[in-house]
Order: C-alpha cells, then structure tokens, then sequence
C-alpha cells in the first residue's frame, strides 16, 4: 500500500494474499511458496515468497525441490509485468535484475539451511551426551559389579570359615557334655550358626548377582512375622511380645517385603539391647498401623488381647513396631560386643526406601525405645 497507495487494485490484492498465507507456512511451506509468488511477480511484496523459501528450505529440505523454487523466484523476480514490457536488449539492466534476483533466492535457502542444520547438530550434540551419559552409567554398573563380587568372596572367606568351627565347637560340646542345660546352649548356638550360614549365603548371591531375578530364586528365603518368636527365644533377653497383627495379615502388595522390614527392626534392636542394656526388661509390639491407636487403648494388663481384637475384621495398610527396653540391670555382666554405630542409621534408611519412619530416642526411666512405621504400598 506505501508503494501503490490505498486503492485496492491486483498489486494489492496478490500482495494481502501473499502475505496472508504466510500464516500457514509452518504446515504446508511448498504450497505456501507458491502462493506468494504471484505477489512478487505482479505486485511488490519481496520479503514474504522470501520467508516462504526460507521456511520450506529449514522445513523441507530437498534438492531438486529447492532448486526448482530458486529458479522459480527468480523468474518471478526478473521478469516484469506484463511480460511484454520486456527489453530483451537492455543487457546491463537485465543483468543487475537477475544478479538481484538469484541473490533474493539464494539468501532464503542459505538461512534455511543453515538453520536445519544447526539444529540437526544441536540434536545430535544431545544425543552424543546422552549416550555418554548411558556409557558412564554402564561403567559404574560394570565396576560396582566388580566390587560386589569381591566383597561377596571377601564375606565367603572370613565369615563363613569362623562361623562353620563356631558349629563345629557347638555340636562336639552338645556330643560331649552330659549337662542338659549346656546341651541345650550348644543345640542354640549350632542352630545361629546354621542361620548365620544360610543368610551369608543369601547375601553373597545378592552381592553377586547383578540384580536381576532369575539368580534370586534360588537363594534362601528371607524372614518375616512368623520367624520373629523363634528370633526372640533364641536372643537370651526377657522380652514380653505383643503381636496385633499375624504374617501376610496385611494382605497388599509389599507385604513380605515390609514384614520383613519389620524383623530386621526387631532383630537390629536386640542386639543392640544386648550391647548396651544387658539384663533389662523388653517389649516387642507389632501392630497394624491403621488400629494402632485403637489398640492403645483397648488392650488389657497385658498389652496382647485388646491389640489383637482391635486388628480382627480391618485391613490393615501397614505395621508398626515397636521395641522398648528398660534400664540395665548393674548386675548383669557387659558382652563387649564390638559395634560399628550404623546398625540405627541403616533401620532408618530401610524405613524410608519403603515410605516409612523410624524413631529411635532414650525414655525418662533409663531405658530405650525404637518405633518403626511401615506401610505396606510402599513395598
């Protein structure tokens, strides 16, 4: 319009149509093109067949493509309209106009191109640090693999050779002595270094395998609820246990794998008891964790009957455990047992790898108390 005026004549009007298409460029760049190019040859709009080509150039990039739409804005561009105001002698003119015009074509499709490429690069600049990023992780996996595997036969070698003349002494001082009580002290310790055995060998294979399932299968089953009264008789404490809930009560997904949690608290805490409070009382409580507080408040004397009747006719959405020992006994001798302070660290962080909690603190009679949430989803 600045260069015709305001009247709408077919300058005008193939230019607006030019410049309209340029609206759907990004989708049919070819077709786009096309249109515009009536507005270069018979009005005076340069810049849209030029972002046409620009864009079907980064879009649709083919040779033979490209070039015929070169030749055709130049043609458009060189000659005028109407074609029979063409000076076929005016050689210096002519020549500037089709120097212009393969300029006016060749711009768009350099831009264009370099555009495409630039992000063909980008794209594969990324995929490059990507794949990187995939070869370092791989190595790392490949390294902690080694290092598992020597530390599963470091473990196989040190452990499993003390353990096996731990049994061996056991079972020739149950053959031996014709004390029942000793007898009966020798049959415990052969069995804990027969578990101790079959849960070394548990570990090794998890140490060794590279976490998949299929080398899982055959290891040896780990505990749950059901093993826990067998791991409280053996642990020589006066410990009174709770139980609200039954193993598998839970009934979800996750359930052994949060039972099994659960076990691991109890036992953990034992032994810590045992190192630190030798000859205090305990109390083991396992409860559903939704009745918890139900059971609180309906239990007996005993703490046992209200808590199981509270858990009876619910489905219970995870466990909560909770070990809580007195004072120690002065008279009791002190093991000096050896401790490497991350036995509490590591109960936390399994509680939290399964979206629980974990409270471990002193109480105001001396004693102590580890408290353990688990929900059974979370598994």
């Amino acid at each position: 319009m600045l260069v015709n005026g305001i009247d709408l004549d077919l300058e005008v009007g193939v230019s607006m149509g030019a410049a309209a298409a340029l609206l759907v460029r990004r989708r049919i760049p070819l077709l786009v093109f096309l249109f515009t190019l009536p507005g270069l040859y018979i009005g005076y709009i340069w810049f849209a067949p030029m972002i046409a080509l620009y864009t079907l150039a980064a879009r649709r990039p083919g040779r033979a493509r490209l070039v015929v739409c070169a030749l055709l804005l130049i043609a458009a561009h060189f000659l005028p309209y109407p074609i029979s105001d063409f000076e076929l002698t005016a050689y210096r003119e002519n020549t500037l106009v089709l120097i212009d015009a393969s300029v006016t074509s060749a711009a768009p499709i350099a831009l264009g191109l370099l555009v495409r490429t630039r992000r063909e690069l980008a794209s594969r600049v990324e995929d490059l640090t990507l794949s990187l990023r995939r070869e370092d992780r791989l190595l790392a996996d490949r390294v902690k693999t080694t290092e598992r595997a020597r530390l599963a036969r470091e473990m196989h070698d040190v452990v499993a050779h003390q353990v096996s003349l731990i049994s061996l002494q056991a079972g020739a001082v149950q053959v031996s002595t014709d004390d029942a009580e000793a007898r009966a002290g020798a049959r415990t310790i052969r069995e804990l270094s027969v578990r101790t055995l079959e849960e070394l060998r548990h570990m090794v294979g998890v140490l060794r395998a590279d976490g998949g399932e299929a080398e899982s299968r055959d290891l040896a089953p780990q505990p749950d609820l059901e093993e826990l009264p067998r791991l409280i008789e053996m642990s020589a404490l006066d410990v009174t246990y709770e139980r609200g809930v039954v193993a598998g009560a839970g009934g979800a997904n996750g359930a052994k794998t949060v039972e099994r949690a659960a076990f691991r608290t109890v036992q953990e805490a034992l032994t810590n008891i045992r190192k630190h409070a030798p000859g205090a009382r305990v109390r083991v409580r396992v409860d559903p964790v939704d009745t918890v507080r139900a059971a609180d408040g309906a239990h007996g004397p005993d703490g046992a009957d209200g808590a199981e009747a509270a858990g009876e006719g619910r489905t219970a959405h995870g466990l909560r455990v909770e070990i809580r020992n007195g004072p120690p006994d002065a008279a009791a001798p002190v093991p000096g047992l050896p401790g490497g302070g991350h036995g509490l660290v590591g109960l936390r962080e399994r509680a939290q790898s399964l979206g629980g909690t974990l409270e471990a603190r002193r109480t105001s009679d001396g004693g102590f108390v580890v408290r353990a949430e688990f929900p059974y989803a979370a598994g």
